[in-house]
């Protein structure tokens, strides 16, 4: 691996630190495949026999495993470094891969699937992010976008791939050996070009501008200092019903389209190509629009915007011109929590720590991804219908618009000053 210094030409600088957005970037599309997951239901459900409601618990196992075990990463990650963190982490979700190609069970899909998938996602992406914000104190929000936009645009690439050549032409278990191997190859690379700067380093020639509206704190908190800021509380129920919402409403896409008459190629198209983009973009183009507008302005701007197109998407109905442009909407602002909850996390509470700080804040995510979808199958078995779920999506929505304008840049700990400064005003 290569090594960094402070003393760089530009031109080194600029070429080296972008090495390192293809690195998380190819781990993350690996990654990413987990979104994926449905294009393995129907042909298991079909040899197996196995119920809707028992083959939703292997991504359910997924999630959870997923978000807790990023804190313990995140931690590594922040005492070792990403090599060995992000390695683990893609030998992990390959392996978990292969052994799919031996599923004779549901628990034994529970494990390899949910447990070790859950696990290899963890570790895998609790590196990325860490990196991209220590390498582009200047780009932050870019530079976590490009990186995390793997993990939105990996079921973009594989999910095609698997549902229409791999599973038609060698069946299930065999995909899933096939792509075991492609995520390892993905994944060991990432690994390689994931590498911290030196401590201190600044990209050449970039003065930080303490007016900025993203402006990075002096002053690294420690995960306790971090539980002890309002902050972190707003931006979880934000970032926990924010992701819900837009959850509940991904999670009856599909069913919805069905029952408003939509085409089955077109229903494809719509969850793998048209929800996959939109959530890549999101998370790329907000994560750019936050470096100058700031980060809790597009936190703002985009929950507000989901929160008036998820009853638009009922409304729309049977129009497959108009359901594509709301999904593409909904997907972005989806997107744009991912991302930009990332970048605001080094922003506020710093880089030393980010990977368990981050990794506390995405908590809030596992926690979306267990009730979101469960709530709107509850409203619809209530209700008979999807006017419901999107409605009360809305409402989750508004509520996590209320958290993120209550929340504030954090303020540094009495008698913490670093050179006598405190951060920039929000």
């Amino acid at each position: 691996m290569a090594t960094y210094n402070t003393s760089e030409s530009a031109t080194e600088s600029h070429l080296n630190r972008w090495w390192h957005v293809v690195g998380g970037l190819s781990m993350n599309l690996a990654l990413g495949t987990l979104y994926a997951w449905s294009i393995f239901v129907a042909p298991l459900e079909k040899e197996f026999g196995w119920k809707r409601a028992q083959t939703s618990n292997v991504f359910t196992i997924a999630v959870v495993v997923f978000a807790l075990t990023f804190i313990l990463a995140g931690r590594l990650q922040d005492k070792f470094g990403p090599f060995w963190i992000s390695l683990t982490g893609g030998v992990l979700v390959s392996l978990g891969f292969f052994l799919c190609a031996y599923t004779h069970s549901l628990n034994y899909l529970y494990v390899c699937f949910g447990v070790i998938n859950g696990l290899g996602n963890g570790f895998g992406y609790a590196t990325p992010i860490p990196v991209m914000a220590k390498w582009f104190p200047d780009k932050r929000g870019l530079a976590v976008g490009l990186a995390v936009a793997g993990y939105g645009g990996g079921s973009a690439i594989f999910g095609p791939l698997a549902n229409l050549k791999l599973i038609p032409a060698y069946g299930v278990h065999t995909t899933f050996t096939i792509l075991g191997a492609i995520f390892l190859v993905m994944t060991v690379l990432g690994a390689f070009l994931l590498q911290n700067p030196p401590a201190g380093y600044k990209p050449k020639g970039w003065t930080p501008a303490p007016a900025s509206k993203a402006a990075a704190t002096t002053y690294e908190f420690s995960p306790s200092q971090v539980l002890q800021t309002p902050t972190f509380y707003f931006m979880w129920v934000a970032y926990a019903l924010g992701c819900s919402a837009g959850l509940m409403v991904i999670s009856q896409l599909v069913p919805f389209a069905k029952s408003v008459g939509i085409a089955s190629t077109a229903i494809a198209t719509m969850g793998l190509v048209v929800g996959a983009v939109g959530n890549a973009s999101g998370r790329i183009l907000s994560g750019w629009m936050s470096d100058a507008l700031g980060r809790l302005n597009v936190l703002r701007l985009m929950i507000g915007i989901s929160m008036i197109a998820m009853p638009i998407l009922y409304l729309v109905g049977g129009n497959v011109t108009g359901l594509y442009i709301v999904v593409f909407v909904v997907y972005w602002c989806y997107g744009t929590q991912l991302s930009v909850n990332a970048s605001t996390t080094s922003d506020f509470w710093g880089t030393k720590n980010a990977g368990i700080n981050y990794g506390m804040l995405f908590t809030a995510w596992g926690v979306a991804g267990i009730i979101g979808p469960r709530i709107a199958g509850v409203l619809f078995d209530k209700y008979k219908n999807y006017q419901m779920a999107f409605y009360s999506a809305a409402i989750l929505a508004a509520v996590a618009l209320l958290c993120e304008l209550l929340a504030k840049r954090p303020t540094v700990p009495a008698g913490q000053l670093v050179g006598g400064k405190a951060p920039a005003a929000a």
